[in-house]
């Protein structure tokens, strides 16, 4: 990660600005969430990932997106109640940005195009089209809950599919070994 897109502009959920260059020297995993999917039980395993390893240096930091069959449909404020009500969960949200497309955030635009290829990203695809779901241009955001991994020196070293989960051997591995480094 250049030190530009630290110093990309971002919104915090409850609407203060936000940078990720308040988490240099972390290890960064950046999720695409959504409220309604059959994905967002995964909220659960990633409070559980932040809670057992943020005193080690872990950060996981949630960006609300509605790109996908408009399953995050709500405001900042309803998907804060949301995730605070029915997963208690304490890591960092942001404002609601877009994630694919013609108005992706440019922090998507740059965690693409430094991963372009996401870890597991084959089987979903193949599932989303049994639903008759076309997934985006190849480098593009699959769908919710795929995750991008950020080294404490600011690289993006890895990107997991959206069926990853948070306690899957690929990602917690990978996660393991950037906060050894």
């Amino acid at each position: 990660m250049t030190d530009s897109l630290y110093d990309i502009p971002l919104t915090q959920i409850d609407g203060t600005p936000a940078r990720l260059g308040q988490y240099q020297g972390k290890v960064l995993l950046v999720v695409n969430v959504a409220s309604k999917c059959g994905l967002t039980p995964q909220y659960e395993g990633l409070e559980r990932l932040y809670q057992s390893k943020k005193e080690a240096g872990l950060e996981v930091l949630g960006f609300p997106a509605n790109n996908f069959k408009e399953q995050e449909p709500g405001s900042d404020s309803d998907i804060q109640s949301f995730c605070s009500t029915t997963y208690d969960v304490h890591f960092p949200l942001f404002s609601k940005i877009s994630v694919a497309g013609d108005d992706t955030h440019p922090l998507y635009r740059e965690l693409t195009a430094a991963q372009p290829a996401a870890t597991g990203d084959g089987p979903f695809r193949e599932r989303l089209k049994g639903y008759g779901i076309e997934s985006g241009a190849g480098t593009e955001v699959l769908w919710n809950f795929e995750k991008f991994l950020i080294g404490r020196d600011g690289n993006v070293i890895g990107r997991f599919a959206p069926d990853v989960t948070a306690d899957d051997p690929r990602l917690t591995a990978a996660i393991d070994d950037a906060l050894a480094g």
